[in-house]
């Protein structure tokens, strides 16, 4: 029962915390509501059984909780009627409310980006409200360590609550100038999903479709921002091979092994589409353009074999420029390998083996791994699995590592240089 309503949870706080944050003006209360709403069904649905709406029980409880709180102060008295006559009487009284949900939502993802927090500061939020995600699972995502999560989580809901940011979206240049941030989000939010970072699951559905909801959102608001559309672009591409990505047992699936004809053509069509308004709004690709130009070399290629990698290490290379970041670079190191032999990527994660942001990262010794498996260097590529396997924390993702440091005991498949 536990594990069912922490999985409602992870759906419907984002919701909630962005309803509550509309009616309070304060996103740490609402956060504290949210979760107050989540304890109490805990203590009552093991009892009383899950509702046929566990996201209007959960609303109706933070809510009331909320007119509890905010009679104590009598400063806003009137406010407390005001929100009386908002809780949802019925199912059917919060159902048509829904509609209000999205714009909540929207609106929670520009405060939570406000410029007078760091960008730091405002991903990692947005990542806890919006994308619901621990602070363990943003601080795998920022690669630092749960504690700087924290505080840094802490400190920004206070900053908003004593600056009284209006909960609202802006407009014209402080709109775009929150945009870079909140695309940053939204797709750490994606990520999360699409490959989780702890757990017994691949995939993470729900925060797919949110993620995916929210960039959909943001190009009805902002439908000439060419990044809104390459964020999408990229989403749609990435989550047309959800269903290819998992095996019949669970296990995750790599790229080159996947079921193409698994992939969900629509998905196909919708990123490709978004990717050419992209190209179409700005000539010179952004960072999520290139990356979405990147997934389509593999969206239009009916077999693995058929990629061009030469085009997506060529596409690596530009997106290095803007970003110059490690991850990246390991990434482009893939697809030089694919390219131009399994030698000639080695070298490029080489040198950064030693990269600070890289020692716990697991994909840095899961790819020099196969690299090495490559070249039959099989007693250091059993190494490096294991190494790998040991810094992840998804259950699946280290089955399939320690999988294949066992496989170092046999031939490799391929030992191209």
């Amino acid at each position: 029962m536990r594990q069912a309503i922490e999985a409602i949870w992870r759906i419907e706080s984002p919701k909630l915390i962005a309803s509550l944050s509309g009616m309070l003006r304060d996103v740490g209360r609402a956060e504290e509501l949210a979760q107050d709403a989540f304890v109490c069904a805990l203590v009552q649905w093991p009892d009383e059984g899950i509702p046929r709406n566990p996201g209007a029980w959960l609303m109706t409880a933070a809510r009331r909780r909320a007119i509890d709180q905010i009679r104590r102060d009598k400063a806003f008295e009137r406010k407390a009627e005001e929100l009386q006559r908002e809780v949802p009487a019925t199912e059917a009284d919060f159902t048509s409310s829904c509609d209000e949900i999205d714009d909540d939502l929207l609106r929670l993802m520009f405060v939570a980006c406000h410029p007078m927090l760091s960008k730091e500061a405002r991903v990692a939020l947005t990542l806890r409200l919006l994308g619901g995600l621990t602070t363990g699972e943003i601080a795998r995502s920022f690669l630092v360590s749960e504690t700087t999560i924290g505080a840094r989580i802490m400190r920004a809901k206070r900053a908003l609550s004593e600056a009284h940011v209006p909960f609202e979206v802006p407009e014209g240049a402080e709109r775009t100038q929150r945009l870079g941030s909140i695309l940053e989000a939204i797709y750490l939010i994606f990520n999360e999903g699409y490959a989780a970072s702890a757990g017994d699951d691949v995939l993470r559905p729900e925060l797919v479709e949110d993620a995916l909801r929210l960039g959909r959102m943001l190009t009805t608001l902002m439908p000439d921002e060419a990044e809104v559309h390459g964020l999408v672009a990229l989403m749609e591409l990435h989550a047309s091979r959800t269903q290819a990505r998992v095996g019949p047992l669970g296990e995750p699936v790599l790229l080159r092994d996947q079921d193409r004809s698994r992939w969900n053509r629509l998905l196909i069509a919708r990123g490709l589409a978004a990717l050419t308004k992209a190209e179409r709004l700005a000539p010179e690709p952004g960072p999520y353009a290139l990356q979405a130009a990147i997934a389509a070399c593999h969206a239009r290629a009916v077999r693995a074999e058929e990629t061009d990698w030469a085009r997506v290490a060529a596409l690596y290379e530009e997106l290095v420029a803007l970003l110059p970041t490690p991850v990246v670079e390991l990434n482009r190191a893939v697809a030089v390998s694919m390219a131009s032999g399994a030698r000639a990527g080695l070298e490029i994660v080489d040198a950064l083996r030693d990269h600070p942001l890289l020692q716990n990262y697991r994909l840095l010794p899961s790819v020099r791994a196969e690299l090495l498996f490559r070249l039959g260097r099989l007693p250091e590529a059993r190494v490096e699995f294991e190494r790998a396997a040991a810094l992840t924390k998804n259950t699946r993702d280290r089955g399939l590592l320690l999988e294949r440091a066992s496989s170092c005991a046999v031939d490799p498949v391929e030992s191209t240089p």
